[in-house]
């Protein structure tokens, strides 16, 4: 649990709480809607565990949810003030996955000629809309962990 928790105002932690029901409520829509497509044969329950292992696959990669909330969080940052913000990643670990990354679509990599060349990194749009969607499943964890609790 991350310590020490945060506290909010009780309206602050119910709407957090009713956002979170709202994502749930669509989240059941969606599911709904895609499974009136599911046949025996081509999009059965195996095609649609390998499609969300495909969709989050990019997630499960050490340090990738890191790198991704610290450029949701604090915006636009170069190397090395990424490689501070987290705390025991390798300059060639970072390097790597900013690398897999910006193949991936989710972070835009900008030169600035010089001198000296100045690269930072930023998140695409889709990087944006990745972290919007994670950001209720962020939220449910931070309260289910007590990491996040109302102020009293």
């Amino acid at each position: 649990m991350v310590e020490p928790p945060m506290k909010v105002s009780k309206q602050d932690l119910l709407r957090i709480n009713q956002s979170i029901d709202t994502v749930h409520e669509m989240g059941t829509e969606i599911r709904k809607a895609l499974e009136e497509y599911s046949d025996e044969h081509t999009h059965n329950t195996a095609w649609e565990v390998q499609a969300g292992v495909e969709s989050l696959g990019v997630f499960g990669s050490r340090w990738t949810i890191e790198i991704l909330a610290a450029l949701y969080i604090a915006g636009e940052r170069r190397f090395n003030e990424l490689r501070h913000l987290l705390n025991g990643i390798s300059s060639r670990t970072l390097s790597d996955k900013l690398r897999k990354c910006t193949d991936s679509g989710l972070i835009e990599r900008i030169v600035v000629d010089g001198p000296p060349v100045r690269v930072s990194y930023k998140l695409t749009e889709h990087g944006m809309i990745c972290g919007r969607l994670l950001g209720p499943l962020v939220a449910y964890m931070k309260i289910r962990n007590g990491a996040l609790e109302e102020d009293v």
